[in-house]
């Protein structure tokens, strides 16, 4: 489970977020490209965008459902 505390720097405030555990396997940004960038440097995603459509959560709680080693959290705000 994400650990909001553990959030990487980069990700815009909001709902939706990526920690530390994440292993940059590009699962989050083909499934939700208008929210998720890759930190090139560091190789991690991070989310660059909160969705504001009922699309783009969706979009979004795909990828967080997804994430292989639940790196993505949602903390409802």
């Amino acid at each position: 489970m994400a650990n909001p505390e553990d959030r990487w720097p980069e990700n815009v405030s909001g709902r939706f977020y990526v920690d530390e555990q994440c292993i940059d396997c590009d699962l989050c940004r083909e499934l939700a490209p208008k929210y998720f960038l890759r930190q090139d440097e560091k190789c991690y995603s991070y989310v660059y965008s909160q969705p504001d459509s009922g699309e783009g959560m969706e979009e979004c709680a795909e990828a967080m459902d997804s994430c292989p080693v639940e790196a993505i959290g949602n903390d409802g705000s």
